[in-house]
């Protein structure tokens, strides 16, 4: 039977004093698709519907963060020293060249792996993310603020931060917290408050309005596909735009009644976008 996200074993592997917690599967060969986790996610919050659709056309690496879910280290509180450590952690697996997929926080490492090594990024895809020093980066409001941040975050909050607050896109949110805690074997260790503080450091300096820093986008020499929902509440959609329009090589679609987390509304149609542009 072959490897699925619900059955990859956890494997680890050091780099530069950090032991960091990964899996690997679906069909080897050709260039692997490197994914990076959302604020405080871990291993398991990526949703199998999607992983292990893009997983039957290429093989896929999903890791933790240093001092993240089961990965050793202190956790970083910036995006570029977060970016370094996962350049290290390629480095470590003998990585040349990777299709590079990030998620929200994610998103903001993608691009600066992107900007600080470009020869590592064939293609690029940036969902529900957006560009350092944009107009309406610094903070979430109140609400999101206190769900995301929460001590103990239940599937209320993921279903408040991450779906549009309309009765289709909920009732898809309650599907996806079916899916992404099926997984009742190995599973990975939760991230900690301390985790969830470098990394919020870490999205609040990113957001520091800066003009100038969004001319870093004209920088990216990967071709990129940016996804995001229609009314995404933690990062506004308009910056996804914004974003199409200052990467040189990039294109953008944007899902209906949709919020942060449209790759878990719709994991069918997004892993069919992605597997279409990497192909």
């Amino acid at each position: 039977m072959s490897t699925t996200h619900q059955t990859a074993p956890t494997r680890y592997v050091d780099a530069d004093g950090v032991t960091y917690a990964y899996r690997r599967f679906g069909r080897a060969g050709g260039t692997p698709l490197l994914m990076l986790q959302h604020f405080r996610g871990n291993l398991d919050n990526w949703d199998p519907a999607l992983t292990d659709a893009l997983a039957a056309e290429r093989e896929v690496i999903l890791v933790d963060y240093a001092g993240v879910g089961s990965s050793t280290g202190r956790p970083a509180h910036t995006v570029a020293k977060t970016a370094r450590q996962i350049i290290a952690f390629t480095d470590s697996l003998g990585l040349a060249q990777v299709d590079l997929f990030g998620f929200s926080l994610g998103g903001f490492v993608a691009q600066d792996i992107a900007l600080i090594r470009p020869h590592l990024v064939r293609r690029l895809v940036l969902v529900g993310t957006g560009p350092k020093g944009a107009p309406g980066m610094h903070g979430w409001r109140q609400d999101i603020t206190d769900h995301a941040r929460a001590d103990e975050p239940s599937g209320e909050d993921l279903l408040y931060i991450f779906f549009a607050h309309t009765e289709t896109s909920q009732a898809k949110g309650m599907e996806f917290l079916g899916r992404f805690l099926r997984r009742d074997r190995d599973r990975d260790a939760p991230s900690s408050l301390t985790a969830r503080d470098a990394q919020y450091d870490a999205i609040q300096e990113w957001g520091v309005p800066d003009h100038a820093a969004l001319q870093r986008l004209t920088g990216i020499k990967s071709p990129t596909l940016i996804l995001q929902g229609d009314d995404d509440l933690m990062i506004p959609t308009k910056l996804s735009h914004l974003m199409a329009g200052l990467i040189p090589d990039a294109r953008i679609r944007i899902y209906a009644d949709a919020a942060h987390a449209s790759l878990f509304q719709y994991p069918g149609e997004v892993a069919h976008d992605v597997a279409a542009f990497l192909a």
